[in-house]
């Protein structure tokens, strides 16, 4: 029974630790290898750099506010940071009129937001302010370079079929006339006509640089904003700075948990020790589960799971000092550890739904990262129940009832 029990313990640490290699470096088989952890993991904006942007609609009384609005809001903004090159943008509505947007990555995270949330009201009016056409009568704009030189920046455009009609019918009413050219009530160019333009081809002019054309028919070719959207919030990190964030939080985490693994086996010896293996297991479960279900790991984050490692260590404390009273006071090892378990586990299980609940309210009310914070610690504190109450208490009853272990020095007392 002793050699049995001895057996079964030694292989299943074995496996963690086997487990353990294969989450670090990744494992061949052929074609269908098992990736590292940390590479299956997508790191969120603040760790990667880039641009978080949270807008929201403002409500006109004589232009009510409403769904249809908001999701060609969307659609208009998707657009916009398509034409940027943006690689795995997210935009999605939060609650009833605010658009959060997500930007991983980007060069210019300022030159993005300016154009995601402009609205982007294009007209051309002439002398008495009536309108000619707008944005909507564009088909197709890009940014070239013209002039006689060659060398001055534009947008090129092609009018739509029934924009084209009303432009000539325009041109044609304010020959030697200026028409204004207006880009949310400012005037970005001011062309007289020379021409009567019947083929719907135009330029405008007044970009300074090809940068500015560039944006300008980015706005055109994504056309008008249906509301106008304000900022409210908006986050931009670089993308260095956000590697050493995460640099350096990877590095102190990995410190803490050291100095606590240490901490429990030079203070609780066989019981530290097998809390390390549970803690090795916890880390496993808790980074398979984050790339299980595709979630982006920020700094929030990372404080999620590094409080819940805390959690998970603090139960074990908890059982192994409840198992030394229990011996103390003359109980037997065995009867001692089941004692120490089971007046642990209410403590226990008090603690951690509380927190519990304080993650689930986080996750309810709060956005971005502070929900990534309440996601992590909700699964640290459930997986730190488990190898806390399941696997210590296996592994350490596999020992003493095996006769493996019958010294309470090795418990610490």
């Amino acid at each position: 029974m002793k050699s049995k029990n001895l057996a079964v313990f030694t292989v299943i640490v074995l496996l963690i630790a086997f487990a353990a290699y294969v989450a670090a470096y990744g494992l061949p088989l052929g074609n269908y290898s098992i990736v590292p952890i940390k590479n299956a993991i997508k790191l969120g904006l603040d760790l990667r750099g880039g641009a978080t942007v949270l807008l929201q609609a403002k409500d006109d009384p004589n232009d009510p506010l409403n769904d249809e609005k908001m999701e060609r809001a969307v659609a208009t903004i998707r657009e916009r940071v398509d034409s940027l090159g943006v690689a795995e943008p997210s935009i999605a509505r939060q609650g009833n009129n605010r658009i959060e947007v997500l930007l991983p990555e980007i060069q210019d995270p300022q030159r993005a937001v300016d154009i995601i949330g402009q609205t982007a009201k294009l007209e051309f009016k002439d002398e008495s302010g009536k309108v000619i056409v707008t944005g909507a009568d564009i088909e197709k704009a890009n940014a070239v370079m013209s002039g006689e030189m060659g060398n001055s920046p534009v947008v090129a455009f092609v009018l739509k079929p029934e924009g084209t009609k009303r432009f000539a019918e325009g041109t044609k009413e304010n020959l030697g006339k200026p028409i204004g050219i207006y880009l949310d009530e400012k005037m970005i160019s001011n062309p007289v006509v020379s021409v009567i333009i019947q083929d719907g081809k135009a330029e405008i002019t007044g970009s300074g640089t090809m940068q500015e054309a560039l944006d300008l028919a980015t706005l055109i070719r994504a056309g008008a904003l249906p509301v106008e959207l304000e900022v409210m919030q908006q986050s931009l990190v670089g993308p260095q700075l956000g590697a050493n964030s995460f640099n350096r939080s990877v590095m102190a985490g990995a410190i803490g948990i050291l100095l606590v693994m240490l901490f429990m086996i030079v203070y609780y010896r066989l019981p530290g020790f097998i809390s390390v293996i549970s803690l090795v297991l916890y880390t496993i479960i808790v980074l398979a589960i984050l790339a299980g279900i595709k979630a982006a790991l920020t700094l929030p984050g990372i404080a999620g799971i590094i409080l819940s490692v805390g959690m998970a260590v603090d139960a074990n404390v908890i059982i192994f000092e409840r198992i030394k009273e229990e011996i103390k006071i003359g109980k037997t090892l065995r009867a001692a550890i089941d004692s120490g378990f089971r007046r642990a586990f209410l403590t226990i299980f008090d603690s951690n739904i509380t927190t519990l609940l304080a993650a689930m309210i986080l996750f309810y009310f709060g956005t971005g990262p502070i929900k990534g914070f309440a996601v992590t610690l909700s699964i640290g504190i459930l997986t730190s129940m488990f190898t806390a109450i399941v696997i210590t208490r296996y592994l350490i009853k596999l020992l003493v009832k095996g006769g493996v272990v019958k010294n309470t020095k090795y418990f610490g007392v």
